[in-house]
Order: C-alpha cells, then sequence, then structure tokens
C-alpha cells in the first residue's frame, strides 16, 4: 500500500492518498485543498481514484472535494451525522471568518459504523468516533489509522464547535482507539503522524504517563 499524505489548504489540513499497487485502485481521504497534486500522483503510478472518504465534515477538510469531482467523478462519502456540515461548507467558511467561495461537493454519500471499503483486496473499516464532531469517523486498515480530527500527536481534537463533545470525544479515544494494537500507526487530520501505544501513553490528556 502506497500512502502519500498532502497538506493542503486554508490551514494545513493532511489529505492522504492510498494506493494499493496491485489493482492500482486509490482513495483521497479528507481533500481539503488544491487536488492537482494528488492527480499527479495518481498519474505517475497509474492509478484509479475510487472515491473520496471524509473523517468529519468541517470547512478544511471537504474544501477540494466539489473541484475534484469535475476531473474524478467519483462520489463523497461522509458519517451521516455529519452530512449536514457537508452541505453547508460556505456557511461554515464564513462562521470562521473566510471568503464563502467555495461550494459543497455533490453526490454526497453516508456511510455508518458498520460499512466497510475497499481498494483491491484491502478493507478500510470505519470506527465512529463522536466527540470533535457528532459524525467524525476513523478509517482502519490494517495497522493504519486515520484519525481525522479525533487524535492527534500528544493531543485531540477540538470539542468547542458546534456539535462537540469532550465526553464523547474521551469515550472514542479510550474506549475504542486505545483498544487498537499499540503498533497501529496513526495518520491525523493536523501536524505529525504517531501511534496508538505512543499516545496511550504520552497523549496531554489520556496517556498514562499525565494521568
Amino acid at each position: 500500500m502506497i500512502i502519500k499524505t498532502f497538506p493542503l489548504g486554508l490551514i494545513g489540513t493532511n489529505t492522504y492518498l492510498l494506493i494499493d499497487e496491485e489493482s492500482k485502485e486509490a482513495v483521497l481521504i479528507d481533500l481539503g485543498g488544491d487536488f492537482h497534486p494528488i492527480k499527479e500522483e495518481l498519474e505517475k503510478n497509474n492509478a484509479e481514484l475510487k472515491y473520496i472518504l471524509n473523517t468529519h465534515g468541517h470547512f478544511d477538510h471537504i474544501m477540494g472535494e466539489r473541484d475534484a469531482q469535475q476531473v474524478f467523478k467519483v462520489p463523497v462519502y461522509i458519517h451521516e451525522d455529519d452530512k449536514y456540515l457537508v452541505e453547508n461548507l460556505p456557511k461554515q467558511l464564513e462562521r470562521f471568518g473566510f471568503v464563502a467561495n467555495y461550494l459543497p461537493p455533490e453526490n454526497i454519500k453516508t456511510f455508518t459504523q458498520n460499512d466497510v471499503f475497499k481498494i483491491g483486496n484491502n478493507e478500510i473499516k470505519v470506527i465512529h468516533t463522536p466527540g470533535h464532531t457528532p459524525g467524525s469517523v476513523c478509517f482502519l486498515i490494517g495497522k493504519d489509522l486515520f484519525s481525522g480530527d479525533t487524535l492527534f500527536y500528544t493531543s485531540v481534537g477540538r470539542t468547542d464547535f458546534e456539535g462537540g463533545s469532550f465526553a464523547k470525544l474521551s469515550n472514542s479515544i479510550t474506549q475504542k482507539l486505545f483498544k487498537l494494537d499499540e503498533d497501529v500507526d496513526v495518520y491525523p487530520g493536523h501536524d505529525s503522524k504517531t501511534t496508538i501505544g505512543y499516545e496511550k501513553k504520552y497523549n496531554c490528556y489520556f496517556g498514562s504517563d499525565n494521568l
């Protein structure tokens, strides 16, 4: 599996491109800005984009998706509890003080905790992790976890936005993510990669060294 990271958009959101080397199928996670670097990478690997997945519906994770759909003609997937955020992208931008000159993606499809996506023979499992937003999820592919804004390197996502809940975030992290194997690599929505084991020990909110 090829994993490429592209910090994109207004606040450097990590967009992830995953390519199955055998089937040449690819998936994008959280397209937060200009899709042209991704297009170049797909062409370089002779890969075909299958779909765009979102860990949650905040503006900085979805801003590039409408433009990308004009080229790739693929659906955008979001947890059903965050669909309203995607549909209200211009209002989100205004609320955060940005110019509302981006349109929401088209062909929006929803998923739930029980859904599984595939590229080649790789299963992409959905873990519903509410707290940052009601529909926040993480995607688990083997030993790789794409955590969006739920879990960061030594930190966690904010819960003071609309629909946020620290109690729910705490449950999502301690009862779901920290139950995963410690050698699982964590690819967050911002900043650096980490592991489940490292966060269980050193996370400033939930790490054992900080309790």
